[in-house]
């Protein structure tokens, strides 16, 4: 039963023609599994609740039904798609203009750090699609003159474990009171939580749930491990494991904007492309940043959760937590920037003794206990000298920064000038260095 669904086309799952020439030329030769349950009763009109795995392709699992009904009634604000990240609104907008291109479909994207004249202007020209994040759209239905989503047809509710939490729950429910009751409303996530069924009555009407993965699963093609270490060798731990790894696209989680900072200075003073990207950068910058990475001028990316959701970024092959989460189903975003649309991958989370609970916390969601990362400790701390050294002089440089920031009174956004981490590296740089070299470069003295 399951190979023959594997060989399903879109065409078999009710699709037009233009929109099956589009998901092709998109590299969309066969839907995946989420998108083989939800796509035909979405063309239905039906309401969704749709739970799949990270990088199973949700998105298209609501952007070509949503298509399919524009082409039929085409109209301007048709459907509003909300996202709890801005770059993950970004990146819908820019799937959704992929599969339109071949039929004029406009989108507009709302989302904070952006000018809101300038939005207001996109929204002037009354576009099918509205891709925003909660807080910015209501900005725009209270003081956009001319707007609002009266016409509305469609709602789609992306991440929605996430929107549905305390820091979006008073502008989705005053969305919710300005939007029209007939409409259809799909749910999907990698995740669901309690509230969903709250938010279910409140909104969906009998809704069809499709869950093609365990509650809380991670795919079959990530590699987790875990490294148990000392707090105070977590940074020597970090290095090592990614000289193990080295010439592979990394991300790594930290808790904290100004830890990603910190570790994106040691790591290129130790000779690594490693860039920063937090919740304190101007969207301009995170979204150079995003770039840059994508593009593999930067092979590292040091991050908050701000980057754990639905970016869809093919090439990494490795996810490390260098702090653990503290809520553990963020884990489950984590680990799925990588092994992604049947791609391996490994992740591997660096577990000091102050987050263990948190740890365990999460081997008991994802229901399995993890192997440990072969790491030889005295290996480790021949790193140890450099390391610190690397640590104590990128203390000062941001010290420094911070200081002239405050001089001159401008802002301080929790990053230095994009340049300093995409000009050229003053360590050396072993990006495409042998194992043994890498161990050279630093053991040795300069």
């Amino acid at each position: 039963m399951e190979e023959v669904r594997e060989e399903k086309s879109f065409k078999d799952l009710g699709v037009n023609e233009q929109l099956v020439e589009a998901c092709d030329n998109l590299g969309w030769k066969n839907p995946t599994k989420i998108q083989i349950e939800a796509i035909p009763f979405s063309l239905e009109g039906k309401d969704i609740i749709g739970l799949a795995q990270t990088g199973s392709g949700k998105t298209g699992a609501f952007a070509v039904p949503i298509l399919q009904s524009l082409l039929e009634n085409p109209q301007a604000f048709f459907a509003c798609v909300l996202s709890p990240t801005r770059e993950l609104a970004i990146q819908i907008s820019e799937q959704f203009e992929a599969l339109g291109s071949g039929f004029g479909v406009k989108c507009a994207v709302l989302v904070g750090g952006v000018d809101l004249v300038q939005q207001s202007i996109a929204l002037g020209k009354r576009p099918h699609i509205v891709v925003a994040t909660p807080g910015r759209l209501v900005d725009h239905l209270s003081n956009t003159k001319g707007f609002s989503l009266r016409t509305l047809k469609y709602l789609v509710l992306d991440e929605a474990d996430r929107l549905l939490n305390e820091d979006f729950e008073k502008s989705l429910d005053e969305i919710l009171n300005v939007i029209p009751r007939e409409r259809r409303t799909f749910l999907f996530s990698a995740t669901m939580t309690k509230k969903v069924k709250k938010l279910q009555r409140a909104c969906l009407k009998n809704p069809v749930k499709i869950e093609v993965a365990s509650k809380y699963s991670t795919v079959d093609t990530l590699k987790q491990q875990y490294c148990f270490v000392p707090a105070k060798y977590k940074d020597c731990y970090l290095v090592y494991i990614l000289t193990e790894m080295s010439g592979s696209t990394s991300m790594v989680f930290t808790r904290t904007c100004d830890a990603t900072t910190l570790l994106a200075y040691i790591l290129r003073n130790l000779g690594f492309r490693a860039i920063p990207i937090n919740g304190h950068m101007s969207q301009t910058k995170r979204l150079g940043a995003l770039n840059q990475f994508k593009a593999g001028e930067c092979n590292i990316l040091i991050c908050t959760d701000v980057a754990s959701r639905g970016l869809d970024i093919p090439s990494v092959d490795m996810v490390i937590n260098y702090d653990i989460p503290t809520n553990s189903k963020d884990y489950i975003h984590r680990v799925g920037r990588t092994a992604r649309a049947g791609r391996s991958g490994v992740a591997i989370a660096i577990v000091n003794q102050y987050e263990l609970e948190w740890y365990l916390q999460i081997e008991k969601l994802i229901g399995k206990k993890l192997p440990q990362y072969p790491a030889q400790e005295d290996e480790v701390l021949l790193l140890l000298e450099r390391v610190t050294e690397a640590k104590r002089i990128s203390q000062m440089k941001i010290k420094e920064s911070g200081g002239k920031k405050r001089r001159k009174g401008g802002e301080d956004d929790g990053e230095e000038d994009m340049n300093k981490y995409l000009g050229p590296s003053k360590g050396k740089s072993f990006k495409k260095a042998k194992r043994s070299e890498c161990w050279r470069i630093f053991v040795q003295s300069d």
